[in-house]
C-alpha cells in the first residue's frame, strides 16, 4: 500500500535560514553565457600529460649543467604552476561559499584541473632530469649548490605568497583578486607558444604548446569574470587593484623576467645565481626566452592589461623596471600580495 503524504496542520514548517558563508543551498544560477560556454569548450580540450613521448627524454642527452638547468626552470616554474591547483581549488571551493554564478564556479575548477596538469610537467620534467629534485638531492659541486640553496630560497618566498593568499580570500573581491592573474596570464599565454617555437626537444615544445593553449583560455576567463566585476567599481576598489597590479608584476617577474625589489627575500648572491643557472637551461635548447625577448614579452602584456584597466578608469601602476610610467607604488606589504598564475 503506498504511503500517504504527510501535511502538517497549520502548513510546512519552514527550514531554517542556512549560515553563511556556505556552500549550501544548492543552486545553478546562469548570469554569464560567455563564461558557460567557455567551461563547454575546456571540457573537450582536456589533456594528459602521460600522453607525452616522456621515453624520447633521455637526461644523457645533455651535459650535467645543462640537466641542473632544465631542473632548476622547471623548479622556478614550479613555484606558480605546482601552486595553482592548490590556489583554485581554494578559489573554487570561496565561489561555492560566495554563491557565484554557476559557470564562475565551474571555470575555476577547470583552471584547478588544468593547473594540475601543468603541475604533473613540473614534476615529470624535474625528477627525470634530476632525481630528488627539486630538494631532496645533496648537491656535490658550487653549480649544484648554487641550484639548491635558490630553489630553497624561492620556495620561502612562495610560502609568504601562499599565507598572502589565503588570507586575501574571503576579503578582496573578484574584480581585486584577478586583476594581478590577468596580467600573469596575458603574459603566460604568449611566453609559453614563444618556449613552444624555441624549445629544440619535441617533447618540451609540445608540453609548452599544449600549457600556452590552457593560459590563453585563462586569460579568456579572466577577462570576462572582470568585464562583469568591473563597471561602477568605487574609488578604493580602483586604488587596490592598482595596487595589486604592480604586485603581479612584481611576483610573477620571477618567472616571466627577473624578481624585482618589492617582495622578494632573497640573498645578493641569488640573481647572478639564477641567471647562471637559466643560460644552462636556454643552453639546453628549453626555449628560454633571453633577457631582452622576456622583456619585450612583458612590455607587450603590460599594454595591453593597461589599455583594459583604463578603459574602466584605473589607474595603472608606474614600472620603473621597464621604464613604463604610471602611478607610484612605493611599498608592496607581503601580506598583500595576492596574484595567482
Amino acid at each position: 500500500m503506498a504511503e500517504k503524504l504527510t501535511v502538517p496542520e497549520g502548513g510546512f514548517w519552514p527550514a531554517p535560514e542556512v549560515p553563511q558563508p556556505n556552500i549550501y543551498p544548492m543552486e545553478w544560477r546562469v548570469e554569464t553565457d560567455k563564461l558557460a560556454a567557455i567551461y563547454e569548450k575546456s571540457k573537450s580540450a582536456v589533456w594528459d600529460p602521460a600522453d607525452l613521448p616522456w621515453d624520447d627524454l633521455n637526461p644523457e642527452d645533455f651535459p650535467p649543467e645543462q640537466r641542473l638547468g632544465i631542473m632548476y626552470w622547471f623548479a622556478v616554474l614550479a613555484n606558480f604552476d605546482a601552486s595553482g591547483p592548490a590556489v583554485f581549488a581554494r578559489a573554487t571551493i570561496h565561489a561555492f561559499e560566495q554563491h557565484e554564478e554557476d559557470p564562475v564556479r565551474k571555470c575555476f575548477f577547470a583552471i584547478t584541473r588544468d593547473e594540475m596538469n601543468h603541475e604533473e610537467c613540473c614534476r615529470r620534467s624535474i625528477t627525470r632530469m634530476w632525481p630528488g629534485a627539486p630538494l631532496d638531492w645533496t648537491p656535490e659541486n658550487d653549480l649544484e649548490r648554487a641550484a639548491h640553496n635558490n630553489i630553497g630560497w624561492l620556495y620561502h618566498n612562495g610560502g609568504r605568497y601562499w599565507q598572502g593568499f589565503n588570507s586575501a580570500v574571503g576579503k578582496y573581491s573578484l574584480a581585486v583578486l584577478f586583476c594581478s592573474f590577468m596580467m600573469g596570464e596575458m603574459a603566460a599565454s604568449t611566453l609559453f607558444r614563444g618556449m613552444a617555437s624555441g624549445a629544440r626537444h619535441p617533447v618540451f615544445a609540445e608540453m609548452f604548446r599544449r600549457i600556452g593553449r590552457d593560459e590563453s583560455r585563462h586569460l579568456q576567463i579572466c577577462l570576462t569574470i572582470l568585464e562583469k566585476e568591473w563597471p561602477g567599481l568605487n574609488d578604493e576598489i580602483k586604488g587596490q587593484i592598482t595596487k595589486q597590479l604592480r604586485a603581479g608584476f612584481v611576483f610573477l617577474s620571477m618567472i616571466l623576467w627577473e624578481p624585482p625589489d618589492g617582495f622578494w627575500d632573497l640573498p645578493p648572491y641569488f640573481l647572478n645565481n639564477h641567471r647562471v643557472l637559466m643560460n644552462h637551461a636556454r643552453d639546453a635548447g628549453l626555449g628560454v626566452l633571453s633577457f631582452d625577448e622576456q622583456a619585450e614579452n612583458w612590455k607587450q602584456a603590460i599594454a595591453r592589461v593597461r589599455a583594459i584597466v583604463e578603459r574602466w578608469g584605473i589607474e595603472f601602476p608606474a614600472i620603473p623596471e621597464l621604464d613604463i610610467s604610471g602611478v607610484e607604488v612605493s611599498f608592496i606589504d607581503p601580506e598583500d600580495i595576492i596574484p595567482v598564475f
